[in-house]
């Protein structure tokens, strides 16, 4: 399992808390640093079953200068958002977990991370990170 995450976000040290107490295994990702491609957000979305505005921080400064609150939420548009995100990874909804089974999760629960931690896996032995915490 993947959690994308910005370690600054209170959410994300508590997903990390509840994947650390279960002994979960998973890899970390800085999405600030190391941002999702429009390929690997589309897949995301298709794993969470949601649409890009759907996960789009739109309280941020960023979006806000975008003028995403005035942008249209329709199948025509939808490249639009999924560039954005992929150009402004800050306008993505943190954290998000992909698990193994290729299904995914907006961690922002601790509910939301154990259902998570509910499917299929390869293992539970310990964290990697990618990023270094």
């Amino acid at each position: 399992m993947e959690i994308w995450i910005n370690p600054a976000c209170s959410k994300c040290r508590s997903a990390l808390s509840v994947l650390d107490a279960e002994a979960a295994e998973y890899t970390v990702r800085r999405y600030l640093e190391d941002p999702p491609d429009a390929a690997e957000i589309r897949d995301v979305l298709t794993r969470l079953g949601l649409e890009p505005w759907d996960i789009t921080r739109t309280g941020e400064a960023r979006a806000a200068e975008l003028g995403m609150d005035a942008w249209p939420r329709d199948a025509q548009t939808r490249d639009r958002w999924i560039s954005a995100l992929a150009e402004h990874p800050i306008l993505i909804q943190r954290p998000i977990i992909t698990a193994d089974d290729g299904s995914a999760v907006i961690g922002r629960s601790e509910e939301a991370v154990r259902s998570a931690l509910s499917r299929p896996s390869s293992g539970n032995a310990g964290a990697s990170d990618q990023g270094g915490r």
